[in-house]
């Protein structure tokens, strides 16, 4: 009987997944799921992941195999185990799953490992300038992207697998407990995932290109979690979106694109995840010293004195989760009222988002302090106030999470005329001058070029 290794890492799901249409030729499948230590970093997303994998476990009635380890020695290991003839996997494109599954492959000795499919409507590298080249700007891609188009969903529901019991096979490992009850997470699994898009597509798409913005709505999909683990593929979404041409779905195609796009950045310039994708902002000026460290840590506590700045940072701690509204605001006010670097705030989010994917963090955090693609600095300055103003127009999502303010009425509590109450720190800094240092360094770099 032939034996083959389904082996999963971001497709936590059964439906629409290509890799089982590649295993199904095999007598019976080992579905296997490897506990990476160099991905597996204690926390929100870790919380998430070990519930996605009970979800997981329980579609697969037990039969997911669960190991502790390096891929390197585990999977090579575990078709020994199974004589298996093949693992199939879908495709990694970033910078650590690339150099793992080659040296995996490597390490198969011959047993062949079979890339189906990846966790992206549109593959890295596969959107092109006409010369050959990646796009460096978003919408061209964009453009270019829906003309190449995306495969329909996979019939894998139907796919006849026989999944094979492993039993209490020898580097078999249950699945770690959690213990983040202090923490509010998004359901996990395949059908939690499918049941909120289900939902979003059929109460709130027709109105997500008005609402999206607005923090203190539920106007959002919520979906970013389950599509960071594969638990539902942005093909199936569009697939359901296929024949709408509405302002919310043509918005929400487009966030989906943006996924794509910079993980396809990403792909052509892996350095990116650390270093500035725009070289020139290599030269900015940053601030150092035991100030900013302590306005660095201001800022990752929720303490600046600008509310809606705070209110963003809380979410995040309570959440593992923040609006992307608030995103680009609490980014723009790291890299440019405080003036550090980048990579400080990328890597605190990279430490407590549940949906925290390497690319659209780092080159989120890129695009907002003006060296990453697209980047116009001078023009994205924002002002934490008006933006408060401006997309929490009543203040409810401010005193949803800073309790200081809670008997702060209306949208004054964006700008406190009568000052901070207690308990509330006084704003860390001037924003308008911090704009005009900010400005300033733009510019000196902008000279030298």
């Amino acid at each position: 009987m032939s034996t083959h290794v389904v082996w999963f890492r971001r497709d936590l799901r059964l439906q629409d997944l290509p890799t089982l249409s590649s295993a199904a030729d095999a007598d019976r499948v080992i579905a296997l799921f490897v506990l990476d230590d160099t991905l597996a970093t204690p926390g929100p997303r870790y919380t998430y992941l070990l519930r996605c994998l009970r979800a997981l476990d329980d579609d697969l009635d037990g039969r997911l195999l669960v190991v502790h380890g390096n891929p390197v020695d585990i999977v090579p290991a575990v078709a020994r185990e199974f004589e298996a003839s093949a693992v199939h996997v879908s495709a990694d494109h970033a910078p650590y799953g690339s150099r793992r599954d080659h040296a995996v492959e490597a390490a198969l000795a011959g047993i062949p490992l079979v890339r189906t499919g990846s966790p992206y409507a549109v593959s890295p590298g596969r959107v092109l300038k006409a010369d050959g080249t990646p796009y460096r700007v978003f919408t061209p891609f964009r453009r270019a992207w829906i003309e190449h188009g995306w495969r329909s969903p996979a019939s894998t529901d139907a796919t006849i697998v026989t999944w094979l019991d492993p039993g209490d096979a020898d580097l078999r490992v249950a699945i770690p407990a959690d213990d983040a009850d202090d923490i509010v997470l998004p359901p996990a699994g395949e059908s939690a995932a499918l049941r909120r898009w289900r939902q979003f597509r059929d109460d709130g798409l027709e109105r997500y290109d008005t609402e999206r913005d607005r923090p203190d709505l539920d106007g959002t999909s919520r979906l970013s979690a389950a599509l960071k683990f594969g638990c539902l593929h942005p093909r199936t979404l569009l697939h359901d979106l296929r024949d709408r041409s509405d302002s919310g779905a043509t918005v929400f195609r487009s966030e989906l694109c943006w996924r794509d796009f910079y993980a396809d950045v990403l792909h052509h310039r892996p350095e990116t995840a650390y270093r500035n994708y725009n070289r020139r902002f290599d030269a900015i000026r940053h601030d150092t010293g035991p100030d900013a460290d302590r306005a660095f840590a201001a800022w990752q506590q929720g303490r600046t004195g600008f509310p809606i700045v705070d209110a963003g940072m809380r979410q995040l701690l309570a959440e593992g989760w923040m609006h992307n509204r608030l995103r680009m605001i609490v980014a723009s006010f790291l890299t440019k009222d405080l003036h550090l670097p980048w990579w400080w705030g990328a890597r605190h989010f990279m430490t407590h988002l549940v949906d925290g994917d390497l690319a659209s963090n780092q080159h989120g955090w890129q695009w907002t302090a003006g060296c990453g693609t697209d980047a116009s600095p001078y023009f994205r300055v924002f002002n934490p106030t008006s933006q408060g103003e401006k997309f929490d127009p009543k203040g409810d999502y401010v005193r949803r999470w800073v309790p200081e303010l809670r008997d702060v009425t209306g949208k004054s509590v964006h700008r406190l005329p009568d000052g901070p109450p207690a308990g509330y720190p006084l704003p860390l800094v001037d924003h308008a001058h911090e704009r005009q240092v900010a400005l300033a360094r733009y510019g000196e770099i902008s000279a030298r070029s």
